[in-house]
């Protein structure tokens, strides 16, 4: 069997295990604290989440489609059509106890976690994962996509209520491997001649380095430098998941980074947007 590039099956149930755990933990206070995704608290992430997971069983399970999506298919428009879908369930949602919510996602955590280990990784997905470019994906990749949103989304939680991050290689390394999977989409209008190479780098033991190399006729991710490094980055990894979620913009952290070497295609690789927005 075909090893699989990045396999976040394992980790929906830990992650959702503490993502409960810390829920239970947090006061009216901090349900009420601000987040790093600006119009939302931490209480609205939270009903986030859960819409998210009602989703995965409704649409993507059972195969019910409620809503019916934008006529358009330009990224832009769907961007705009689930934004605001997103909103409206915030809003409406705003009536549910933090209990509620509590409940409702320990009642559902596993049924999602078990619908995500019956898929079949190198079969089609439902949905492509087109902030990476692709115009269809495979299950594996869908459901990489899917863990990065569950985690970020725990890990505004955490960073605004002040509780311990999970930004441990467990946990974190597939998060921002994901991600990366957008750098050859973000460079594929830059030019550069063949055999070019950008490392991007992420600091701590749980991040690592990912190598952009120009082929023939187009930019390709790599585990290796294949020959010498022309630009790099490094940056720091409680900053690196803010940034790729659009949460934080390149000229917000330029004064945090360390850049070497060709700096306009370092700086490139701050502009990747690893999430729909």
């Amino acid at each position: 069997m075909k090893e699989i590039p990045i396999d976040t099956r394992t980790l929906f149930k830990p992650l959702h295990a503490r993502l409960i755990e810390l829920l239970k933990s947090l006061d009216e206070h901090e349900w009420n604290k601000q987040t790093v995704a600006a119009k939302w608290k931490v209480k609205d992430v939270v009903t986030h989440i859960l819409d998210g997971q009602l989703r995965v069983l409704s649409i993507q399970r059972d195969g019910y489609f409620g809503d019916k999506g934008p006529e358009s298919t330009a990224y832009k428009d769907l961007v705009s059509w689930l934004n605001q879908l997103n909103a409206d369930w915030v809003s409406a949602t705003k009536r549910l106890s933090p209990n509620v919510l509590i409940l409702l996602l320990e009642s559902i955590g596993d049924l999602v976690a078990n619908y995500y280990n019956s898929l079949n990784p190198w079969e089609e997905a439902i949905f492509s994962v087109a902030w990476a470019g692709e115009s269809t994906s495979l299950n594996w990749m869908h459901l990489a996509r899917e863990y990065t949103e569950y985690w970020h989304h725990q890990q505004q939680i955490r960073e605004a209520t002040g509780n311990e991050g999970i930004l441990n290689k467990e946990f974190f390394y597939p998060v921002i491997d994901t991600f990366f999977q957008a750098l050859p989409h973000t460079f594929r209008n830059v030019a550069a001649k063949e055999g070019t190479t950008i490392e991007a780098h992420i600091t701590s033991d749980a991040g690592g380095s990912w190598f952009l190399v120009r082929g023939e006729n187009k930019w390709k991710l790599q585990s290796q430098a294949t020959s010498v490094v022309s630009a790099y980055v490094s940056i720091p990894v409680e900053i690196s998941w803010v940034l790729f979620s659009k949460s934080l913009r390149p000229d917000q952290i330029k004064d945090q980074v360390v850049i070497k070497g060709d700096r306009s295609l370092a700086e490139k690789v701050l502009e990747m947007v690893s999430v729909m927005a």
